[in-house]
């Protein structure tokens, strides 16, 4: 599941060249393909996340599946642009219902909150993968002539096959809550879960942390291109070689540290301080950003893709321990809000560094200065984490009683 979605969602990028040809808009309109999924992935977490936990996992995921399906497969008709943007809304609104489903059923299938955090890297890890083999479809397609819709088209193969073993698959029994005086399962809990000091943390954390990354894929191809002023993306400044070809593929490139990082995170998790590992990797994040903008274009060809290592667990981790603060039956709920969070910071991050950087003359370096102060205040929180550990106590509760730890 978490690699279909990346392979539709991270496939943007490329989609919205084939667009603005197609359907002569304009810069404005295209990104709304950007942004509204992710309002329809914010949303449908904060509002609809309860699901997992009224429903259950099974029923909410197939659900999910479903919406996702009808939209991919309504690709195949979808003719212009409005219709296509609607689409893509939908399957972002799809997306926030299975991936809370999901979410939640790691923790029904976890032994330990460590194991939990372990098998989150893993989740997401494939989402990694789905990140890099989307845009490579997509450029595949198009070189032959192919229609990219077609890429909504396997996607939606994914999904009914997805469909058909989330049928047949037997899922660990899941209870829902059944204490009278215990708050019901709905929007209104949902949203009282904002509040929450672990849920609001953690959320905090995801929305700075996809805030920062999301300046690698959508504004370090305008950074490394040689002349700001060129309409094409130029790169004959690294006078050609495997630099060159760094410079083009850098978004690639990052990706796949990034879904290796997620790997490795599986054994790493499993063996070291997560607030600890967690500390290092955004301090270096900063390092890399300062280090890219400082030494200029050069030095952020090999600094600004290399995040994607230090990048790899931060994700999986605030996932895994902001839902593991809570027990079982609130899993789906407190999943919804960090969803929400990291969507809006997917949303908000890049529309915000674009505005600086076109207060200045449009180029993309102000707009990664940006990027560099979401990184320093994730490092900054990350630091006041690993040194108080406020969520130790609330860690070994939980553990204690859903896990059955001593």
């Amino acid at each position: 599941m978490f690699m279909m979605f990346a392979m539709t969602s991270d496939s943007v990028g490329e989609i919205i060249k084939e667009v603005k040809v197609a359907f002569d808009v304009t810069n404005a309109q295209a990104s709304l393909m950007h942004s509204l999924p992710m309002l329809g992935i914010a949303m449908s977490g904060l509002l609809l996340g309860f699901l997992a936990d009224r429903l259950g996992r099974k029923t909410t995921i197939i659900i999910g599946l479903s919406v996702f399906g009808l939209a991919c497969y309504s690709f195949f008709i979808a003719n212009n642009f409005v219709f296509i943007v609607s689409l893509m809304t939908l399957s972002g609104i799809a997306v926030g219902i299975f991936k809370t489903g999901a979410l939640a059923l790691i923790g029904d299938i976890s032994s330990s909150t460590k194991q939990h955090t372990a098998t989150m890297n893993g989740a997401e890890a494939f989402f990694g993968v789905g990140a890099i083999i989307g845009p490579l479809i997509v450029a595949w397609l198009i070189h032959k002539g192919v229609p990219w819709q077609y890429l909504y088209i396997i996607a939606g193969g994914i999904c009914t096959f997805l469909i058909v073993v989330a049928v047949w698959v037997k899922y660990p029994v899941y209870t829902r809550n059944q204490d009278d005086s215990a708050e019901k399962v709905s929007v209104r809990q949902s949203l009282s879960l904002v509040k929450n000091p672990y849920a609001l943390g953690f959320s905090t954390g995801a929305f700075l942390y996809v805030a920062a990354e999301s300046a690698i894929y959508v504004w370090m191809p305008s950074y490394l291109v040689c002349d700001a002023a060129s309409l094409r993306a130029t790169y004959d400044c690294y006078a050609g070689g495997a630099a060159q070809t760094l410079a083009i593929y850098s978004v690639t490139a990052f990706f796949i540290l990034r879904a290796a990082g997620r790997f490795v995170g599986i054994w790493m998790m499993s063996h070291f301080n997560w607030a600890l590992v967690l500390m290092l990797f955004s301090g270096a994040i900063v390092v890399c950003f300062a280090g890219g903008l400082m030494g200029g274009k050069q030095v952020a060809l090999y600094l600004f893709p290399l995040t994607g290592i230090f990048m790899s667990v931060i994700y999986p981790t605030f996932n895994s321990k902001g839902i593991s603060c809570f027990p079982k039956h609130q899993h789906g709920s407190v999943a919804g809000v960090i969803l929400f969070f990291t969507a809006a910071g997917a949303a908000a991050g890049p529309f915000i560094m674009g505005l600086v950087s076109d207060a200045n003359g449009g180029d993309a370096k102000y707009g990664f200065m940006v990027a560099t102060v979401f990184a320093s205040l994730l490092f900054a929180g990350l630091l006041f984490n690993y040194l108080k550990n406020p969520t130790q106590r609330q860690l070994e509760k939980i553990e204690a009683s859903e896990y059955g730890a001593a």
